[in-house]
């Protein structure tokens, strides 16, 4: 009797320290996706890919604003170049010269070189390439590379993100046919993933193809880019705008211990593509009421002395002519471009908005919600003169019981806010969406990421690698392999297969 009292003492002695033992293992095991598990379909027999029934659609990759690598004719990067010249360079070179007859860019000497990795020790797009590879089974591919047999391939559009974001649209259209012509498929569709503006770009492509609208305000949409693409799947997108850009054109960036400049920066086209879209109040007073002002309006930069029409940085740039007499040329020259690349602007914004009959596409939106980010600049009354506000705590003379952080910065990514990367001009989902905010959105995740690290987090990854191999009905039907494909190619394929697995 006494000995099974005591082997039952034991049982429980032990069934407890099993469970103290378990518990604390499973407190010390990740709550991350396995991923390997997941999507190791290397593992698993790919009959379809083998015997010539699908065709995975080939992936392209379009970054952000200032997120490719700029070389020169030589080959050497000079943006992203060295950490020391990342760190502490002046980034004067970066700016674009202007052809005065058409206010456009004229040709730079320098080219888009590639995705980064990582720069100065952060993660760029590192993360990202490696789960398309090594996980998603994506092999990166240089475009020119025929398929010669069953395989999963990405690429990137590298492009000069100073230019009009026209420009990169016609790129992506060429290396799309490029990609038909390597797969032998003029039909092909392919899967893109765009971070930040290059979510933009795939929108744009998707309603008009290469036909450039924005000398108009007439905007007719042919949804030209939906014979070409299958999926987008946008990661931090500022589908309504940024004020951190519109902050960019006003007061400059700040790269490592360096600046680049608002004079530098007002030579980008595409950052002016970037600014707040009109539906949204984008602007305050000190009684954190919305100020019915036309962000589009060159008058409204020159009013608020904003920018290259802010005195000391006019004389800035007169001061580093070789005359004045060529500086005060060149600065008249800078500001017709600004008022040029603004109106574009403006019809971009609105060229993305207007609503699309009988819509052929839908977008995947990921993006940040955890980070406060700036939503609206405030404008206080000084001594007589109208002060920038981007801080709250900068406020002089603030009212009470007004919350000027709930008003002045919204849920996002630091960069990109909730409610623009969904479109719409109000962060309370019940608030139906604006009549001028057409969005096809399929579905929105969010995470809890900085706007330079969402690629890097893994339940973006997760998701996106379903998005990606997902297989739908329609899919089969039109990602097929030609009929005309040899039995002797087939062949090769299925050793090539066999010997991957």
């Amino acid at each position: 009797m006494e000995i099974g009292v005591l082997n039952d003492k034991r049982r429980k002695r032990h069934r407890l320290l099993g469970w103290i033992t378990c518990i604390l293992l499973c407190a010390c095991e990740s709550d991350d996706p396995d991923l390997t598990a997941l999507y190791q379909t290397h593992q698993w027999p790919m009959t379809q890919e083998i015997n010539g029934q699908y065709v995975q659609p080939p992936v392209i990759v379009i970054p952000g604003i200032m997120a490719s690598e700029l070389a020169d004719a030589q080959g050497k990067n000079i943006w992203f170049g060295s950490n020391w010249e990342t760190l502490f360079s002046n980034y004067q070179y970066l700016a674009l010269d202007i052809d005065p007859d058409t206010l456009s860019p004229l040709p730079s000497p320098y080219h888009a070189s590639g995705l980064p990795h990582s720069v100065l020790g952060f993660e760029i797009y590192g993360s990202l390439f490696d789960v398309l590879e090594n996980i998603g089974q994506f092999q990166p591919t240089k475009p020119g590379e025929p398929l010669t047999h069953p395989q999963r391939r990405y690429y990137t559009l590298a492009y000069d993100w100073r230019y009009d974001n026209m420009d990169t649209v016609k790129a992506l259209d060429a290396l799309i046919d490029q990609i038909r012509e390597d797969y032998k498929d003029p039909n092909l569709k392919v899967d893109i993933i765009a971070h930040s503006m290059g979510g933009l770009i795939a929108r744009y492509y998707l309603r008009y193809g290469t036909v450039d609208v924005l000398d108009d305000n007439a905007f007719p949409i042919s949804q030209a880019g939906t014979d070409k693409i299958r999926r987008v799947i946008q990661l931090g997108t500022p589908n309504l705008g940024s004020v951190s850009a519109m902050l960019r054109l006003i007061e400059g960036t700040s790269v490592g211990f360096g600046n680049v400049p608002p004079e530098v920066l007002t030579t980008f086209p595409s950052l002016y593509q970037l600014l707040p879209h009109p539906i949204n109040d984008w602007i305050i007073n000190i009684q954190g009421k919305p100020l019915d002002r036309d962000l589009f309006d060159t008058n409204i930069w020159r009013r608020f002395e904003w920018g290259i029409f802010n005195p000391e940085v006019r004389e800035r740039i007169i001061q580093k002519a070789t005359t004045p007499a060529e500086g005060e040329a060149y600065y008249a020259l800078l500001t017709d471009f600004f008022r040029h690349s603004l109106e574009r602007a403006r019809r971009f914004v609105w060229s993305l908005t207007v609503e699309v009959p009988d819509t052929r596409y839908d977008i995947i939106a990921f993006g940040g919600n955890c980070v406060p980010t700036p939503a609206r600049i405030l404008i206080e009354e000084v001594d007589g003169k109208s002060v920038l506000r981007v801080n709250p705590d900068d406020i002089k003379q603030p009212i009470d019981g007004i919350r000027y952080d709930r008003l002045m910065y919204e849920p996002g990514d630091g960069a990109v806010t909730k409610p623009s990367l969904l479109a719409r001009d109000y962060l309370n989902p019940i608030v139906e969406r604006h009549e001028y905010s057409f969005f096809p959105l399929k579905y929105a995740f969010f995470l809890c990421n900085e706007h330079g690290s969402l690629t890097g987090n893994i339940n973006f990854q997760d998701n996106l690698l379903n998005a990606l191999l997902e297989r739908r009905r329609q899919d089969m039907q039109t990602n097929t392999r030609s009929p005309s494909h040899s039995a002797s190619t087939l062949e090769a394929d299925k050793q090539t297969s066999s010997q991957g697995n």
